[in-house]
């Protein structure tokens, strides 16, 4: 399906966009990607083969120029970021998210792209033990980081509208649960959990100070894998029909803290401050969908990917 294709990567230079590029090019694809890194960055982590526009996408006519003669578009932008960022900073994020996301789709539909893969999140569903699909519209997301998990919820809703008005079969959605790797952020006061982790255990944080009481549970999945798995869906999915990445499987923060420990330095002791929110509850996805239509099994464990990504820290 990709060899020879053109292939735009929108947000092309994080933790997914990266493999996601190498697997590109090594089925044969033409993949040109974009963000608003500099040169220098993007020339150091990307592919020798990929070519590399910085562009800001919030500019509509940015995203005409960028598809243009392109087959496939994968829209990979967003902004990440902590539990903390969550209630603080959503204005300076929802804003630019509704504009890049809207006007790379509307670009992409005009020109006639022929796939368009859409990135949502597992932090628009609503609080419930597990995510099915089905699921995302029975209530409001709960969670601190709700108002940009409503943000990816209109991005879906903006494929399915081409596809009833105008019949645009290109869109094919999927939702990542909580992902990591390496080329992640990893500044202790804006990083995810995962890699907020490896940078202070780096650093000799001890104790180190852990949000919440541990008891929280996650869904991972590492960030090579998701990259395979968009490949898949953009594949062999029906048109707007949302499908979970995940690994399935629930893990306590507490598991992801003591893993990380044990590789890295096994002295250092854990203090749980459980005045500070850790989020909800449970975030796990169901893959019964995944596993249905894209084949979908579970490719890199937990204390594997953890290991590739430490070692690409410490070594980075």
């Amino acid at each position: 399906m990709y060899k020879g294709r053109n292939v735009v990567i929108a947000g092309g230079t994080g933790p997914i966009g990266i493999p996601l590029t190498k697997q590109l090019i090594e089925r044969g694809a033409n993949v040109t990607v974009v963000s608003l890194e500099n040169h220098d960055y993007a020339s150091k982590v990307l592919h020798s083969k990929a070519k590399f526009v910085q562009s800001d996408l919030v500019d509509i006519q940015n995203c005409n120029n960028i598809v243009k003669n392109q087959d496939m578009v994968f829209n990979l932008m967003g902004i990440r970021g902590s539990v903390g960022i969550g209630e603080t900073k959503v204005a300076s994020q929802l804003v630019p998210m509704l504009r890049f996301q809207t006007n790379l789709m509307e670009a992409a539909f005009n020109a006639k792209i022929d796939k368009f893969l859409f990135v949502g999140s597992i932090n628009s569903y609503p609080q419930s033990d597990i995510h099915f699909e089905e699921n995302m519209w029975n209530g409001m997301p709960k969670q601190n980081d709700r108002i940009m998990g409503i943000a990816k919820r209109v991005g879906e809703l903006l494929g399915e509208s081409y596809y009833l008005e105008h019949n645009w079969e290109a869109v094919r959605i999927v939702r990542p649960s909580s992902v990591y790797g390496p080329f992640d952020a990893f500044p202790p006061k804006t990083a995810h959990v995962i890699p907020s982790l490896i940078s202070r255990v780096a650093k000799g944080e001890n104790p180190l100070i852990v949000w919440g009481n541990g008891m929280v549970k996650r869904d991972f999945i590492f960030s090579e894998d998701v990259a395979f798995w968009m490949l898949e869906a953009m594949e062999k999915a029906p048109p707007c029909y949302p499908i979970n990445l995940g690994s399935g499987i629930a893990i306590t923060i507490k598991e992801i803290a003591e893993t990380i420990i044990s590789i890295m330095n096994p002295n250092i002791s854990i203090k749980w401050d459980d005045t500070k929110s850790s989020g909800d509850p449970c975030r796990l996805m169901s893959m019964k969908r995944a596993k249905s239509t894209i084949g979908f099994y579970p490719k890199t464990p937990l204390e594997q990917g953890l290991i590739k990504t430490i070692n690409w820290y410490l070594n980075k």
